[in-house]
């Protein structure tokens, strides 16, 4: 059976200068009330060289008050949706959450990542006319259902640190 699926709410302050967008959060992630509580999800560690912080050895609780000190937010692009499992291709009946609504209560938001190809998808739908306000960084999903590997993911999240500098401007120089 398919139940309907939540996710959870933004974790968002008003010095969020980044967006970190998923798509929803995995049955792991679920039962524990945690984003990206699955061991083998790479999220964490992916994030940390941006934040600063070694994120995975913290408490959950810290992490997100690290990444909140680091002026990142974290939120999905899906409100809810029918899914057996984890994975984003079983998704179906999907609610999207209004994404442009929260980016414009973030006055210093310069840039919204989207963690995989489901949530870019389905976040640019959602931004519409609103994404040209924001860099868009498309990022490689951290799940481990995408298999290119760590080291290879680690170069797009680390650039991710361009966006959070207090004198770069609202579209900073793309790393290269």
């Amino acid at each position: 059976m398919n139940e309907r699926k939540h996710s959870f709410p933004p974790v968002v302050d008003p010095q969020v200068r980044l967006l970190v967008l998923g798509s929803l959060p995995g049955e792991r992630s679920l039962a524990e009330r945690r984003y990206y509580a699955h061991p083998q999800n790479q999220f964490w560690r992916l994030i940390s060289p941006a934040a600063g912080v070694d994120l995975p050895s913290l408490p959950y609780d810290a992490r997100l008050e690290a990444l909140l000190a680091a002026h990142i937010g974290l939120w999905d692009v899906v409100a809810s949706a029918t899914r057996p499992g984890s994975t984003d291709a079983a998704m179906r009946d999907i609610e999207g959450h209004d994404i442009a609504a929260l980016a414009a209560t973030l006055p210093d938001l310069r840039a919204i990542a989207f963690n995989g190809g489901t949530a870019l998808r389905h976040g640019l739908k959602q931004l519409g006319a609103a994404a040209v306000r924001y860099e868009i960084v498309a990022l490689p999903s951290s799940s481990p259902l995408h298999t290119i590997g760590f080291h290879a993911k680690l170069p797009a999240w680390h650039a991710l640190s361009a966006w959070l500098k207090a004198d770069s401007g609202p579209f900073p120089h793309r790393p290269s």
